[in-house]
């Protein structure tokens, strides 16, 4: 579970990050500050694993107030201006999000905090230390996705089917821009519609692989993909 605080002078700012975080699992709402001194109040007292981080705050700006943590949670700014995004990146924000901005933008910089997330000892971790996970979409709702977990992709038009060691998942995402997202130099491409998880992968016998109980077609141009596998 990754506990965040919103820090924003903007009531309508904490509801737009509350209502999107309340679109995803394992993120709980630890608390809300309007200004920089109230939320410095608040985590001398709090332990959180993200910041979302308005920068014209008053009495104490943003970066300022940042400045004066010397073990800073992850920090995702939120600000409708963006000349500071250089200085962000500076004090190692995880990402720099312009106002307004839509679910899809939020949810890039979310996946970002997963995959660098460190979560206290007191959270419930729902995947392994050492796994890489993202959330990604199906037609109804947001799910978190163990990429160490993935056995092979499948295309299906817009969408993907994803095979994990669990379930059949189905993204609405093509295959390439899936593959994109999920940038894992386990998983590599063997056929147009087929892309597989190395490390899964129990025989490979003229042109099909064997993952499972799976059988996957290898295509022509494809076989150098393969051909790595051996050298």
């Amino acid at each position: 579970m990754i506990k965040y605080l919103i820090i924003d002078d903007e009531p309508i700012a904490h509801d737009i990050i509350q209502g999107y975080c309340d679109m995803l699992p394992n993120l709980q709402l630890q608390g809300k500050c309007y200004d920089a001194l109230e939320a410095l109040n608040f985590l001398s007292k709090h332990r959180v694993d993200l910041v979302f981080l308005d920068l014209n705050l008053p009495k104490l700006k943003g970066f300022d107030f940042l400045r004066t943590l010397s073990n800073p949670p992850k920090i995702i700014v939120t600000t409708a201006y963006k000349e500071h995004a250089l200085e962000g990146y500076e004090l190692n924000v995880v990402d720099y999000l312009l106002k307004p901005f839509g679910f899809e933008r939020f949810l890039m910089a979310i996946n970002k905090v997963v995959n660098t997330a460190k979560p206290s000892q007191q959270n419930v971790v729902s995947t392994s230390n050492s796994a890489k996970s993202v959330f990604l979409k199906t037609n109804k709702k947001y799910i978190q996705v163990n990429i160490d977990s993935i056995l092979y992709l499948e295309a299906a038009g817009n969408y993907t089917k994803i095979f994990t060691t669990e379930e059949m998942i189905m993204i609405r995402d093509k295959i390439s821009d899936l593959l994109t997202t999920l940038e894992h130099e386990d998983l590599i491409q063997i056929h147009k519609s087929f892309v597989v998880a190395k490390k899964h992968i129990k025989s490979i016998e003229g042109n099909r692989v064997f993952i499972k109980d799976y059988e996957i077609p290898i295509g022509k141009t494809y076989k150098s993909q393969i051909n790595q596998l051996f050298n």
